[in-house]
């Protein structure tokens, strides 16, 4: 599966050292040299928020912050030249197709009909004119592991065992959690009254709690008690809600594990039999259009319009975003995933991002085999390497492209890691898996600017970030060189990235130093720049 590997760096070289006299050109692509990281140079200054809201165009040279150079692309390569449209499927929680900085770069369906009622194109969903909705109604869901341990799904013994340790474990961890919050919570708030009343005022600082002189017992145990509350680093009202939210997220997974309820059943479909397709509807938002934020941050990086005075800046500027609703708050479905990728495939994506993730996937063979056929039609898939600061090589992380972490089903899926805008040992985000055989790249997943619903914007960070960043450069060169397969735009993308070599802190862990070219296959990070180059040339054999 790595063939292209030796012929696109051999590529890669002559577009160094050669140079084409023979043919005039606009633009001259073989004599420009390729960017590279600088060594021993770190961004001092602190980012401006100009600067932080769109550091993954950024370029690694000349603003030292680990970028992707999307803007140098554009105005050293692109200037004066029209691609053509490339339709990106965001298999995501929806998408808010109403947003001010999206609704015209909202993928419509050409052969259907709105309203009709009439299945007009013949490809088994009705009115699908943004994309399709495999959830209905549906917003929360169980995770995998309880679903497996209710035997709501079919796994092997082995598969249950650890699915009912992962169960038990993380019942006694919120049981135990909401005990320690609870009586936490109730200790903050007897003292925070002691101490309200003492300064009589409602809020305080910590100079002010240590300035307190009183002999009275209860006083200074409050003032006691609230000064190491401080030492949580935010002020006592916002602990307050912190703890709560704490209680909450323990009462979740409590009340989850103990529930029997069967969310799945009103969309009225058996999860466990492929060839039941007949469900869903055509509402990619969903019932609630605020459960779109992920989804609709995800559509933002890749494809809000560039320079239109609001919000950010999408990173491929002839995009349509066809929305796929299959991811719930919960884990995705199986059946769902694999239908999501070949619902992209059927009308016509060619590049697909998935930033979602599980650590159980019973029926992956659906999803392996819709791979394999988006390979077959040639779509890339960009997917997001997970949250959980783990080496995917020996955790499992689905969906994935390799039934042993070892041999690739099939050269079409690029998965991907993130990165801090801090270039130095911190690049790396903290929370990103890494696996020098299963993570392929790494692109920017920090302090990420997008759309969230309503017309509004955010900064937000994952794994779920960094996918899109580089789905948006697979849909620029798809753009600009559409003759180029998917596989080969997988190769070009993680070849021709700017390699870092220099040690970085894993895990957020101070003491876990490793080389950055030992948490993924290639030891880059995503450049588009470098890309085009590396596509230019790629297209002319």
């Amino acid at each position: 599966m790595n063939s292209f590997k030796p012929f696109y760096i051999s590529a890669f070289s002559i577009i160094v050292l050669s140079s084409c006299s023979t043919q005039k050109q606009a633009f001259n692509f073989n004599k420009i040299t390729p960017i590279t990281a600088p060594l021993n140079i770190t961004k001092k200054a602190a980012l401006k928020e100009t600067e932080l809201k769109r550091w993954s165009h950024l370029d690694i040279q000349k603003d030292t912050v680990p970028g992707m150079s999307v803007d140098r692309t554009y105005n050293e390569l692109l200037k004066n030249k029209i691609g053509t449209k490339v339709i990106v499927g965001v298999i995501d929680s929806g998408v808010d197709i109403e947003h001010e900085d999206l609704k015209t770069v909202i993928w419509n369906n050409p052969k259907e009909i709105l309203g009709n009622g009439i299945d007009d194109d013949n490809n088994g969903y009705v009115d699908d004119i943004q994309g399709w909705n495999f959830l209905g109604d549906i917003i929360k869901e169980h995770l995998e592991y309880e679903r497996i341990v209710k035997k709501k799904v079919p796994v092997d013994e082995k598969t249950y065992q650890e699915a009912k340790a992962e169960y038990d474990k993380k019942t006694a961890e919120a049981t135990m959690g909401k005990s320690r919050y609870e009586e936490m919570l109730s200790t903050l708030k007897a003292a925070d009254q002691t101490i309200g009343k003492e300064l009589k005022k409602e809020e305080y600082t910590i100079e002010e709690v240590k300035a307190i002189d009183s002999k009275e017992e209860t006083v200074t145990k409050a003032k006691n008690t609230i000064q190491r509350m401080f030492s949580f680093g935010m002020p006592i009202k916002e602990l307050k809600v912190a703890l709560e939210h704490e209680i909450e997220k323990a009462n979740e997974t409590i009340e989850s594990n103990g529930n029997a309820k069967d969310y799945r059943s009103v969309l009225g479909d058996n999860p466990n039999d492929i060839t039941d397709t007949q469900y869903g509807n055509n509402n990619v938002m969903g019932p609630d259009k605020k459960e779109t934020l992920h989804g609709t941050h995800v559509a933002g990086i890749i494809g809000q319009v560039r320079h239109n005075n609001i919000g950010g800046d999408g990173i491929a500027n002839n995009v349509s975003i066809m929305a796929i609703r299959a991811v719930p708050d919960g884990d995705e479905y199986d059946k769902d995933i694999a239908l999501a990728i070949r619902y992209a495939v059927d009308n016509g994506a060619k590049v697909v991002n998935c930033s979602f993730g599980k650590a159980y996937s019973p029926q992956k063979n659906w999803v392996f085999d819709a791979i394999k056929y988006a390979a077959s039609k040639d779509v890339l898939i960009v997917h997001a390497a997970g949250n959980s600061s783990k080496n995917i090589d020996f955790f499992d992380n689905f969906p994935n492209d390799s039934e042993d972490k070892k041999t690739e089903i099939a050269d079409n899926v690029l998965t991907v890691g993130a990165l801090n805008y801090e270039y130095g040992n911190k690049m790396v985000a903290r929370f990103s898996n890494i696996g020098k055989l299963n993570v392929d790249v790494f692109a920017p997943g920090v302090q990420i600017y997008a759309a969230i619903p309503n017309n509004e914007y955010k900064f937000l960070q994952g794994t779920s970030m960094a996918s899109p960043n580089a789905a948006g450069v697979a849909a620029l060169i798809r753009s600009y060189y559409p003759k180029l397969t998917a596989s080969q735009v997988k190769q070009i993308i993680m070849n021709s990235g700017v390699s870092i070599d220099a040690n970085v802190i894993v895990g957020g862990n101070p003491n876990d130093i490793r080389p950055f070219s030992d948490l993924s296959k290639t030891g880059k990070i995503v450049n588009a720049y470098n890309a085009f180059l590396m596509a230019n040339k790629i297209s002319k054999k």
